[in-house]
């Protein structure tokens, strides 16, 4: 074995690893979210959209400045080590590797299970009970895991492949169901009668700015990803001219098709159907059954290739760490396989902690009954807006140490994103914290979910401080 990544990406796949990753399970699972949050009020869920997709450019243009001073291994940890020094790179990546990544890619098993178990029962209802929470679902996450665990495994040229080709199919049903959704409203009532104007599925609620911290933090999901994609920054080409221009163009297409969707499927169904059942829902509105399933099943298409753009991050978490000498048996976990050129015995250990965080996530969110009691939380956001909490010691010493950088990109850029970052950690303090608590405790109750998730967070990062200790190994 070796420990050298080759330089096999070119900027276009770039392009696609951002906005593959982000874009292809969160708008159309988040989008329901988002609706439920803020009671059917779409100018405010619009106006989440685009907080929550400022923040993530503010935070893009940020890391595109570091991107152009530092490539190195692994992204994120290689800019907290270049920033603030080591000892945090390792605990940054300690976090990536047992809590961020497994808990994303989790999420994105069971996405592609549920939306490939709807498109089944569209053709054989009798083929499962429930295609979101049922048994059947749980099962076929478990498959998917291992299947992308193996394609990324076996072949990385061939993941990337399919990474390339499923960014390319998931556009198919977020074009067509925006403009299908725009001109449908446009034309139609949401009863079906003919009309001029888009405001039948429009309406206002007495929502307040706690509605609106909890719609933008259900939008981190839908935008996270693109900070993944520094992960094959050792294997990208010229990545100091490609990376970042891979991470802006990336963000400002996301944004874009974002908001646009939303609003087209805003014009095809009734806000309350689309509360109840999701947005996916307008395809057959717009398309009929046919068609309507067919688009279906490429978004579950598309959630696959998120999955395999997530699985790429999985793999490379605990090599990431040991690399650099940390964590526990440095030398096995940093090694390369030869003929696939892939580190192998840090992919095994990332399938195993995305199967441990699959079954925390359909225990604490999706199964009858509650399996883990306080301890439950909503894995899909509150490990992602741990990162922000994490990326703004980075910003605060990049401007401190960036001496030779002109004033944008060493105080503007970091300071708007410092900005950004916090305004997405008040807001999930209110919207899984403060009033969750108060919520509950005016039933008698008691519920803080990121209470208990802080319990676990520092139970495991603790784990990581036992394996702190810098082996004796040279860094790549």
């Amino acid at each position: 074995m070796e420990n050298e990544l080759k330089k096999k990406y070119g900027l276009l796949t770039a392009i696609c690893m951002v906005v593959g990753i982000v874009v292809g399970s969160g708008v159309f699972f988040k989008a329901q979210t988002i609706l439920q949050k803020t009671d059917g009020d779409m100018p405010l869920g619009i106006l989440a959209w685009v907080i929550g997709g400022v923040i993530m450019i503010f935070c893009i243009l940020a890391f595109s400045v570091m991107a152009q001073k530092y490539e190195k291994v692994n992204g994120i940890i290689d800019y907290a080590e270049a920033t603030v020094g080591g000892k945090y790179a390792y605990m940054v990546g300690w976090f990536m590797t047992a809590i961020y990544y497994p808990t994303l890619t989790s999420v994105l098993a069971w996405l592609s299970a549920r939306y490939t178990l709807t498109f089944i029962s569209s053709v054989n209802p009798d083929f499962c009970q429930d295609p979101v929470t049922g048994a059947e679902c749980f099962a076929l996450s478990g498959f998917f895991l291992i299947a992308s665990f193996a394609l990324n495994a076996l072949s990385p040229k061939l993941a990337g492949k399919f990474q390339v080709s499923t960014t390319f199919i998931k556009f198919i049903p977020l074009i067509l169901m925006a403009a299908g959704g725009l001109i449908y409203g446009l034309t139609h009532n949401i009863a079906g009668e003919e009309t001029t104007i888009l405001v039948s599925n429009f309406r206002t609620s007495s929502g307040n700015l706690g509605v609106l911290f909890g719609a933008v933090v259900a939008t981190a999901f839908a935008y996270e990803g693109w900070i993944i994609a520094t992960s094959i920054n050792a294997e990208l080409k010229n990545a100091k001219r490609n990376l970042p221009i891979a991470l802006v163009a990336g963000g400002i297409i996301i944004i874009t098709i974002y908001v646009i969707y939303y609003i087209g499927v805003a014009g095809a169904v009734p806000v309350n159907d689309l509360m109840e059942s999701g947005a996916t829902l307008a395809y057959t509105k717009v398309f009929g059954n046919v068609f309507g399933n067919i688009l279906n099943l490429f978004v579950a298409i598309s959630c696959m290739g998120t999955l395999n753009g997530l699985m790429l991050g999985c793999t490379r978490g605990l090599y990431s760490v040991a690399v650099r000498g940390y964590g526990p048996s440095a030398e096995t976990f940093s090694a390369v396989d030869k003929k696939t050129n892939m580190p192998a015995n840090s992919s095994i250990i990332g399938l195993l902690l995305c199967a441990v965080w699959l079954v925390f996530f359909y225990g604490a969110n999706l199964a009858p009954y509650n399996w883990f009691g306080l301890f439950s939380f909503d894995s899909s956001e509150l490990p992602i807006v741990t990162t922000y909490v994490l990326y703004i010691p980075i910003y605060i010493m990049f401007l401190v140490k960036a001496k030779g950088e002109n004033p944008i990109k060493r105080f503007v850029l970091p300071i708007l994103a410092t900005c950004g970052s916090a305004f997405m950690i008040i807001a999930a303090v209110y919207a899984h914290g403060v009033s969750p608590y108060q919520a509950a405790k005016a039933e008698g109750k008691f519920a803080c979910p990121i209470l208990f998730y802080l319990i676990i967070f520092a139970v495991i990062m603790a784990v990581g401080l036992i394996f702190m200790n810098k082996k004796d190994k040279k860094k790549a």
